[in-house]
């Protein structure tokens, strides 16, 4: 089983930029693909950005495209999400997740395992 503890949170003014790192550890990273996703208050959990194990393709959420890049180094057993031109609308709890199964990363459905998230504040 794999473990993730997420990283890098805090509070940034709109316009600024963060990088979330998640680390991996337990039985293997390999074979799985990787997810970022937030929460804010009040609303439910939503997908933000995913990348494939087998090939490191990347996808993301529309609200996310173009802002923000997921990327994977797997030698470190590391996920990272950089976000630039944060809006307050990005205010969230920031949490990563694994799946061997990229599709449930997508639709948010069953997921394997969760980090225990961090807290992105975006100031206006």
């Amino acid at each position: 089983q794999v473990q993730l503890v997420e990283s890098g949170g805090g509070l940034v003014q709109a316009g600024g930029s963060l990088r979330l790192s998640c680390v991996a550890s337990g039985r293997t990273f390999a074979g799985y693909s990787m997810g970022w996703f937030r929460q804010a208050p009040g609303k439910e959990r939503e997908y933000v950005a995913a990348i494939r194990w087998s090939d490191s393709n990347t996808y993301y959420a529309d609200s996310v495209k173009g802002r923000f890049t997921i990327s994977r180094d797997n030698a470190k057993n590391t996920v990272y999400l950089q976000m630039n031109s944060l809006k307050p609308e990005d205010t969230a709890v920031y949490y990563c997740a694994a799946d061997r199964v990229l599709l449930k990363l997508l639709l948010v459905r069953n997921l394997e395992v969760w980090g225990q998230g961090t807290l992105v504040t975006v100031s206006s």
